[in-house]
Formats: structure tokens, sequence, C-alpha cells
């Protein structure tokens, strides 16, 4: 086929991604989808095949292809132009409960031709918690509305009694709205393939999509056969299983590497958990898929034809494929560890192309009743959240710019924003000093937020990592780990809380002020080995500590504070 074609169709393909992407920030009304961005999505042949996807948050990327091929499967031939499907389950293709999947079918001249699907995250999803993060579930029933693979609008005609089904188990009514934004992002799409249809016909562009699948896996095998040959292994921890807060749990991989296959296999982890700290199959697969991603030194078009190069094998039963019915509410966030493990296991064979640890994500998700309006009212802290990344080669860690699993694509609340729509007042936000890894490139660095809370009777789902030294951002060639993360909640009477990783904290009352510190990334290679004047610079904006420049770098002042016109001297 004509490659300037293949390659115009390819960007066409991309773009109509695009533009489902802003019709959700334009006619969504929650912040998480609006500011936070907190969705992804994509194009799908008829047999759910993924063809392409664009992934504002890529832990949502690769974990959508299973739910959308249920869907198919459910439905088979019960599908009819018009029709609109919802899915979240966790134990038919899903990844989380609070991630609904809105997928539409594309027809062409009577024929069933492709799909487009959104995945984006509900601000509630029903459950015992608002906001739906319940540290205590032990099971999925107890987390939220499970939706198995559901038809929600026929023939362009809404289903009036399922609709209210659903929504009526969830309490915020902004989720039918986000939910009606995401129908008119996919229906977007759907309209953009038809004028693709029209101009090239469906074999034309199918045979081009024949093309993009087989370019992309020459890429990818020439990618890993740039990796030597072996056996790579590695472990890591992570903490707090919801009920022991001591506990530690080890993710384990073991990378084979030959010829133009690649292997991830995480025989040896930790059995699935008692609460929700369990990734389901589709979060292990998007995690390891991000990883390899970023240790890729080109860029590739994002479809299921990498697969036919890369094996991932996950023993069922272990936290990072769940046994039905375990609950798996913070299995996204065990991105941070399997992404990190597999850039350990890699450090000494590509040391230029890994990156050391992000902060691992540590989460408030507040919720209550707004006294001026009498509305319940739920916002996911995502400004606290919002860590450094890990240094690499040649390049420090970006700051403030949170999990990895979203890969710094989750945007930060406007502050004003922030305090408009939620009783809240915002009175610190600023970057942590001493929060990055120090290393030759240091880690990014991360956060301290503080707000004070305007309404009674509050409360506090928390989620996350980073407490313990163990699990901070991991330093990578000589690199030191980044800084801790940390909420501590101050009551009006002076009594202070320091929150595990895992909490669930009730009757919050007004005048109560919140201080999170999110930590930094680690830092990349040897310390002493980074650019003096780069310190020096951080110490002139308190980024750093003189007692920090000192310890990690040999970097000395004369002075620490200046008058105008005065410099730092270093000796």
């Amino acid at each position: 086929m004509d490659q300037i074609l293949v390659s115009v169709l390819s960007n066409r393909l991309k773009s109509i991604c695009g533009q489902m992407g802003v019709t959700i920030e334009k006619s969504a009304h929650s912040p998480l989808l609006v500011e936070g961005r907190d969705f992804s999505l994509g194009l799908y042949a008829a047999d759910g095949t993924l063809i392409e996807q664009t992934e504002y948050i890529p832990i949502l990327g690769y974990a959508t292809v299973p739910g959308v091929k249920a869907i198919v499967e459910y439905f088979k031939d019960d599908v009819k132009e018009g029709d609109v499907f919802l899915h979240n389950d966790t134990y038919t293709g899903g990844n989380q409960n609070s991630d609904w999947k809105v997928v539409k079918p594309v027809f062409y001249e009577g024929e069933l031709v492709a799909w487009t699907a959104i995945i984006a995250h509900q601000a509630d999803v029903g459950g015992a918690v608002p906001g739906s993060y319940n540290p205590y579930a032990t099971d999925l029933w107890q987390e939220g509305l499970r939706i198995t693979p559901l038809k929600i609008i026929e023939s362009s005609k809404k289903r009036q009694d399922v609709w209210d089904l659903v929504f009526g188990n969830v309490r915020l009514p902004v989720v039918a709205d986000d939910v009606t934004a995401m129908i008119g992002g996919c229906a977007v799409g759907e309209r953009e393939l038809i004028a693709i249809y029209d101009k090239y016909g469906v074999e034309t562009l199918n045979e081009a999509v024949a093309e993009i699948f087989k370019s992309t896996e020459e890429i990818a095998k020439k990618i890993i056969e740039d990796i030597p040959n072996g056996v790579y292994t590695s472990s890591i921890l992570t903490y707090d299983d919801g009920f022991d807060h001591d506990k530690e749990m080890n993710i384990d991989v073991t990378i084979t590497v030959e010829n133009e296959k690649m292997t991830f296999d995480f025989a040896g982890t930790h059995p699935q958990t008692k609460g929700y700290v369990n990734a389901p199959l589709p979060v292990t697969i998007s995690s390891v898929m991000i990883a390899f991603f970023m240790l890729s030194d080109q860029d590739l078009p994002h479809n299921d034809a990498i697969h036919n190069c890369i094996d991932i094998t996950v023993p069922e039963g272990t936290m990072l494929n769940p046994k039905f019915p375990a609950a798996s509410g913070f299995g996204n966030h065990l991105s941070d560890q399997i992404v990190t493990v597999v850039m350990m296991a890699l450090s000494e064979v590509l040391p230029e192309r890994v990156t050391a640890g992000w902060n691992p994500l540590l989460c408030g998700i507040i919720n209550g009743k707004d006294p001026d309006t009498e509305a319940p009212f739920v916002d996911i802290l995502l400004n606290g959240s919002k860590g450094g990344s890990g240094g690499t080669y040649g390049a420090n860690g970006f700051d403030h710019i949170g999990l990895i699993a979203s890969g710094g694509a989750l945007a930060a609340q406007d502050p004003e924003m922030f305090e408009i729509t939620m009783p809240l007042t915002l009175h610190k936000y600023e970057y942590a000093t001493d929060s990055a890894g120090a290393g030759q490139w240091r880690g990014g660095y991360g956060v301290e937020t503080v707000f004070e809370v305007n309404a009674d009777n509050t409360q506090l789902s928390i989620f996350g990592d980073g407490k313990y030294e163990a699990s901070a951002g991991k330093g990578l060639l000589g690199g030191t780990d980044g800084g801790l993360n940390s909420i501590k909640i101050e009551y009006p009477d002076g009594t202070v809380y320091d929150s595990e990783v895992k909490d669930l904290v009730s009757d919050i009352p007004a005048g109560t002020v919140y201080t999170q510190i999110a930590g930094g990334g680690g830092g990349y290679g040897d310390p002493k080995e980074r650019d003096k004047e780069a310190v020096m610079e951080e110490l002139k904006t308190g980024l750093i500590s003189a007692e920090s420049a000192k310890e990690h770098y040999g970097v000395e002042i004369e002075s620490t504070s200046c008058t105008s016109g005065e410099k730092m001297k270093m000796r």
C-alpha cells in the first residue's frame, strides 16, 4: 500500500482520538475530567482489536482493551446502529470499579466496522464510601456498583429503566453528566470514522490498519533486539493492605529477553491481599506497557500489534491478578511499583534508558456536605498528590508531576476553582524543600499542600504508599531515594493525627487543617557528579537546604542569608 497514504490515515486516526478527548474536556462537568483529564480513549476494530488510542491517563490505555472485548463477546450479534454500552466490572475485563467505559459501535452501510470507546474515572460509583475508595473493603461489592457488559442506549433511544438503575446507585448527579459527555465523545469518533470510510472506503482503511500493525510490530521487535539477551530480575515492596498498616507485600519480576521476544513473569509476587490492594490483570498489563514505552527510544503506535512480541505472565491469586471476588480499588496505583520494579530489573543493562523511581502516589478523597448549598461534594485532592518523577540519564526528574499511572498528564486543579467549588480554603501550595532524590540528575521535587476544611462531618479516604523509607521513589545507579509522603490532620482543638497510607478518617469538623507532603522522585547517578552551579541555584530558591547540599553534593556556602546585591559563595 502507498506508504504516504498509510501515514495520512494513521495520523487521521490519531486526530480522531484527539477530537474525542477535547469533547470530554469541553463538555464533562466534574473537575476530575475537566481539569484532571482522568480518562483515555481509543478506536477498535469490529472484533475489539485496539487500532489506535490516546492515553490522557496511560494506565487506562491497555487496561481498556479487555473490557471492550468483553462487550463485543457478550453481545455478539445483538449490536445495532445507535447502541451504547457501559462497563466497569473487574472480573470481565475491567481495571477498577471507578473507571467506567462507554463503548459505541460504528456501522457503515449496515455493517459493523469498528468501535469507539472512552474510559473515565467517575467521582462516585456507590459503595460504602463516597468517592468509592474503601480501605476496609474485602470484596468487590463493598467498593461500588458492579457493571458487567450493559446496553444503556438501544438504537439511539435511552433505556430509561437501565439508566435510572445505574445512576440511582451513585451519589452524585455529576456522574450522569460525565457519562453523557463520554457518549458524546464516542459519537464524535463515530462521525469522524464514517467520514474516513466515505472518502477512502472500508477496505482501504482496513488495509492501512494492517500496514500500521505490521510496522508497529517491526519497530517493537527492533527495540527488543537492541536489549542484550538475558534474564533480569528485581523485587520491590509495597506497604499496608488496608488492615495491617505495617504489612509488607513484595512484587517480583523476571524479565527474559530473547532476540525479538520479551517476557515479563511476575511469579513469586505476594498472594492477593485481604483488602483492596490488588491489581486486576488489565492494570498489570497496562503498567508493563507504560514501562516498555518509557524504555523505548522512539515513538511507536499504541495498538494490539505490540503484544505479538511481548508476553506478560501473572499467576492467578497474586496481588497482581486476584481471584474473584477480591476487592481491587487500589489496584491502579500499584503501577507505581510495577513500573519501578521493571526499571530496576533493567537498570544495569539499559543504564541510559531507565528512569529512577517516581514518587508513589499518596492521595486523599474528601467528601461531605457543603454548608452553603446543602449539596454533597466529593473531591480527589489532585494537587496534594503531585510528587516528582525520577531522574534519568541526561535529565532531572519533573517537578510537581504526579503519579506514573497518569504519565504526568493528570493536570493540577486551579486553586481558585478549588475554593469556589468546594468548602475548602487553600493556605499553602508550593514545592517541598529537600523532597527530590539527589543524583547526577536529581529527581523531581514534590509539593506541600495545606488547606482548611469549612464543613462539619467531612470524611477523608486516604490511599497510597511512600510513608516508609523502603517505599520512597527509588534512586538508581548511585542516586538517592526521593522524599517520603505524609498526611497530617490537625483538629481545631490542637489534636494532630498522622494518617496511615490506607485510611478512612470520619467526622472531621470545620476548622480542621489538612497538611500533605508529596515526596520527590529518586535521583539518578552519583550526586557528586552533578553540576555545582545547578545545586547553588536551588539553594538560592530554597528547593534544597544547606545541610542537604553539603551531605549529598559536597557543596558548602559561606552564607545562607544574603542581603540585596550579595551572592552566595560556594566553597
